[in-house]
């Protein structure tokens, strides 16, 4: 397990494990959380290992999949050990590497990473990489207890590049945010910045609700050489809004101007979508840009090369660039100490704060990275200094037991030897290690008892025998590996979903995976009246069934009509910006619902024995909606 700061060298560690073993023959699995990442990877370890040496797997993307060096995301590894575990057949590799392994701890996707941990066979040697884990020594003891061998823990706290933490006053006054420890006391808040801090405390009411004068900030940036500058905004609005704000900023020098249009160019001619897009001449004029979920893939990609290539002064971007992007930068620029968690606002962690400064200071760049704070009335500065002292926070357990989990273990194993697996969690081994031992067998119980409660469900719905085994029902149902494969699933068994159209298949099962949590109605006599009647009859017959669920206390999410509409008008050629405006959605959201339907269809693709209808038009249905600007080629 490799934690050490962005910028350390981790990825330099993976290569050279992968080369020694590329040399003797041996083959390697390469698995990131994103899919940008995995695409990144495998360019780069093409350029070094051959083309022909290395393949990619994603989901979107499948090259060269018997290739001795596969990239790929997570859950794609997950699902090939679900294979390996229901064949009997050995997961063909001698080495697994987990980039950003701190996604252990991560809510919603923690649980793939530690199923890998505790599927991957002993043979195969595990390499962990992560810039932010607090309690390194406790995961390699999980570790060494479940894989029976030690696992060695490589920690560098020092960063590359160091960070200093820097206050801009309204003034425009640059001040140091902390004054060094002494020998009789702990590093504090600077003087001056104190002096602010108390002054402004009496008049934070009066402060107003906005954004700051960007061009103004950026003047002060340049003059101190503090440039390229990430911004970190609190929303997607806010990030747009950015660049508004900046158009009292000079234009950059001709010759950058140039070079620009010229790479900006290149890449329209790949994605048209670029050319027209709204926030162009930002980029061409003053070298800004805002990057954000809400846009569309190929834009943030093109964000991403420009600052990367050192053409960009400054990117305004939510606190989600600060996982795994690549984006350097000399300065990174907070104005909230708190961010967006998808539900409500939580003040910043350590481990998201460390992740956010791991941007500041280009190795073999800058001399010294910059995080720098602009006072704000959502501005905690006394918190974040506190939190730029702080490690990072432990990781903990995020196991839960779901339907796609249940199916697939129960193809290979019984109920008995699933206990024994729920013991060999990351969730088990830190019970075990707290608390009295009454305390710890009842929480242990609780994951074992959330089993047995889906076992029970799947008994009564028919997907399982009373003996614990698959019917034949639950092994085609194993192979929906998706978000909801019991209402799928049912869907087929009850010949509700359209088999036959690749156009109302994709358009229905966007309503599995769309997660809105209201619809705006649209008038019936705007739908067609197949796309309406197929929509009703899905959502009808699985009425008694979804409730049957959410009595049991599982998540059956509503059925809405929108994304679907928005779907079927994309499958039958109708122009992007017209099914945006019907999906009421950000281009960046729309991708993502098209993308996550497509990844649907391609397990419903699988069910080729079960359902052959189903499979041919969903195959067909993936061909339809995969298309620029959702896929592209840079």
């Amino acid at each position: 397990l490799v934690t050490a700061p962005t910028g350390a060298g981790k990825t330099w560690i993976a290569q050279q494990a992968i080369a020694r073993l590329h040399k003797k023959g041996g083959r390697s699995w390469y698995a990131s959380p994103l899919k940008a990442l995995s695409n990144a990877k495998y360019t780069e370890f093409a350029n070094i290992f051959g083309v022909d040496q290395v393949g990619i797997l994603t989901g979107d993307r499948k090259e060269n999949p018997e290739a001795p060096i596969i990239v790929g995301t997570t859950e794609i590894l997950r699902n090939h050990l679900y294979d390996a575990m229901t064949s009997g057949k050995n997961l063909k590799t001698d080495l697994v590497v987990l980039d950003e392994a701190h996604f252990l701890g991560d809510p919603e996707r923690g649980v793939v990473w530690e199923e890998i941990m505790i599927y991957l066979p002993n043979r195969i040697p595990l390499l962990l990489l992560s810039a932010t884990i607090g309690n390194a020594d406790q995961i390699a003891g999980w570790l060494t207890s479940i894989r029976s061998a030690r696992c060695t823990v490589i920690k560098e706290m020092k960063r590359p590049v160091p960070l200093v933490s820097i206050f801009l006053h309204p003034s425009g006054t640059l001040l140091p945010l902390t004054e060094p420890a002494t020998a009789n006391s702990k590093e504090k808040i600077s003087k001056k910045v104190s002096e602010f801090l108390k002054k402004k405390r009496s008049r934070q009411r009066r402060l107003p609700d906005h954004l700051v004068p960007f061009d103004d900030v950026l003047r002060v940036l340049q003059q101190y050489n503090l440039l390229p500058a990430l911004f970190f905004l609190k929303s997607r609005a806010d990030c747009d809004r950015a660049l508004e704000l900046c158009r009292g900023r000079p234009p950059i020098g001709n010759d950058r101007k140039v070079l620009l249009k010229k790479r900006i160019d290149a890449f329209s001619r790949q994605s048209r979508h670029i050319n027209k897009h709204r926030q162009r001449w930002f980029i061409e004029n003053l070298a800004i840009g805002s990057h954000h979920a809400g846009q569309l893939p190929t834009w943030k990609l093109m964000l991403e090369r420009l600052m990367s290539d050192g053409l960009l002064d400054a990117v305004f971007a939510t606190s989600t660039v600060a996982a795994g992007v690549n984006f350097p930068a000399r300065t990174v620029v907070f104005l909230n100490s708190d961010r967006f968690n998808g539900t409500q606002f939580l003040p910043l962690d350590a481990t998201e704060f460390h992740q956010m400064t791991g941007r500041a200071g280009r190795r073999g760049m800058d001399n010294i990275g910059f995080a720098l704070l602009l006072p704000n009335k959502y501005m905690d500065v006394r918190w974040l200094a506190k939190l730029s002292q702080r490690p990072p926070e432990a990781v903990v357990s995020q196991i839960k037991i779901n339907f796609s989990m249940v199916l697939n273990l129960l193809l290979s194993h019984d109920p008995a030897q699933i206990r024994d697996l729920l013991k060999r969690s990351f969730a088990s081994y830190l019970i075990g290690k707290q608390g009295p031992k009454k305390s710890r067998r009842n929480r242990r119980r609780q994951l074992w008892d959330d089993f047995t409660n889906h076992l029970n469900f799947l008994k009564e719905a028919g997907y399982v025998t009373e003996t614990g085994a698959l019917t034949e029902e639950g092994r085609w149902a194993s192979q929906l590996r998706v978000d909801q494969p019991l209402l799928i699933a049912e869907g087929f068994r009850r010949g509700l979903l359209p088999q036959k159209n690749p156009h109302l298949l994709a358009a229905v099962i966007a309503a599995f995976v769309s997660e809105r949590e209201t619809d705006t109605k649209i008038p019936k006599k705007q739908i067609p009246p197949n796309l309406l009647g197929a929509f009703e009859r899905v959502v009808k017959g699985l009425r008694p069934f979804a409730w049957q669920m959410l009595k049991r206390g599982f998540q059956a999410r509503v059925l809405h009509l929108r994304p679907v509409v928005a779907i079927y008008a994309w499958t039958n050629g109708e122009p992007w910006e017209s099914v945006r405006v019907m999906a009421e959605m950000e281009e960046g959201d729309l991708v993502m619902l098209i993308l996550r339907t497509a990844d649907n269809l391609r397990h419903i693709r699988g069910l080729r024995r079960a359902f052959p209808q189903a499979a041919h038009a969903a195959d067909q249905a993936i061909a339809l909606i995969l298309r620029e600007p959702v896929v592209f080629e840079l």
